[in-house]
């Protein structure tokens, strides 16, 4: 069978301590290989000479989703003087205008009451195989929609980081686990490729580039790890998007284009193949479903058997992306959310 198959194929080492848990500031500080695929190249550099790299006839791609303030921690509602336990809920995404998937971290039950502060209750209405719970949410006795939801997670909502960061959000996580041009609410993840943009930097990015945007609301399947030996057998996760008129009117026409990120590449990717402008996401680019419009690739450096390695490999190989991360490691890069950059050309 194809390596390229096996979900374990696509395992590395990481030093624990090259797990970046905060940012390097000025964000354009940040370490950047630059991988060119004609010359077969490795450049080592940093985030601020990103646009020497970027060639000048191409078009970038941007996710304007916005990270909301997911995680909230409350308790069960208490039941004949038994008092309920401490839950914690994470926020994924809306199924309608009512229903919410969720995760809850505490045993809860087929109609299990949460309470909240601020007056917000959540009651779960459906118990998923996968682990994910369905709820619906209320203020102060009235059930709320995903506008009003948002306003009520914004006051006592933490941001949700990743669990491999392994500490509590602070302060300066609203602002760093954001992008600069952050508009669409509803995402449980960043897209952290756009994490190394300074204002500067970005002002210049458009100058040089014509700029596009698309929404992806990044959902905590994200981090799921790719449990399946194979890799084809793994259920991809599905998350909402959203193509404005005039970027799909670029994907239609031959641009080239840089993608920055992979939530970016998926909905670009997606489209090609689908022709949707909105809907749910489910695309799974690996080396057996390798990319059919993005042209160029800035990303991050991803967890180990993950999808998003996976992505990467379908950009350049699984072996060439294994020999990558092996220098990074090396040179002492520092990985995933608030690491460093890869720019794949």
């Amino acid at each position: 069978m194809k390596e390229e198959l096996l979900t374990r194929s696509y395992d590395y080492a990481l030093p624990e301590e090259l797990i970046a848990t905060t940012p390097v500031y000025p964000r354009d500080h940040a370490k950047l290989l630059v991988y060119d695929r004609k010359t077969d190249t490795v450049t080592h550099t940093t985030f601020q000479h990103l646009l020497e790299f970027v060639p000048q006839e191409c078009d970038v791609f941007l996710n304007d989703t916005r990270v909301i303030k997911a995680r909230i921690f409350g308790s069960k509602k208490a039941i004949d003087n038994q008092e309920g336990g401490k839950v914690e809920l994470l926020f994924n995404k809306p199924l309608d205008a009512q229903h919410y998937l969720v995760l809850i971290r505490g045993k809860v039950k087929l109609g299990t009451e949460l309470l909240f502060d601020d007056g917000l209750t959540a009651k779960v209405t459906g118990l998923n195989d996968d682990g994910s719970r369905v709820v619906t949410f209320s203020h102060h006795g009235k059930v709320i929609r995903f506008e009003a939801l948002i306003l009520v997670l914004d006051k006592i909502g933490h941001i949700p980081l990743p669990p491999y960061m392994q500490r509590e959000d602070k302060e300066e996580d609203e602002t760093d686990y954001q992008t600069l041009f952050a508009q669409k609410a509803g995402a449980v993840a960043a897209p952290t490729a756009s994490l190394h943009f300074t204002p500067e930097l970005f002002a210049a990015l458009k100058q040089k580039h014509k700029t596009h945007t698309l929404t992806l609301h990044v959902g905590a399947g994200t981090f799921k790890p790719v449990e399946a030996e194979e890799i084809l057998d793994h259920p991809m996760h599905s998350e909402y998007f959203d193509i404005p008129e005039a970027s799909a009117k670029v994907l239609e026409s031959d641009t080239p284009l840089l993608a920055i990120g992979t939530t970016v590449t998926r909905t670009i990717e997606y489209y090609a193949r689908t022709k949707k402008r909105h809907g749910e996401c489910d695309l799974f680019l690996n080396p057996m479903n390798p990319p059919q419009r993005v042209t160029h690739l800035l990303t991050n450096f991803h967890l180990p058997k993950s999808t998003l390695i996976m992505l990467v490999s379908a950009f350049i190989g699984r072996e060439k992306t294994l020999y990558l991360y092996k220098e990074a490691i090396e040179k002492k890069y520092r990985f995933f959310s608030y690491g460093d950059a890869m720019l794949i050309l």
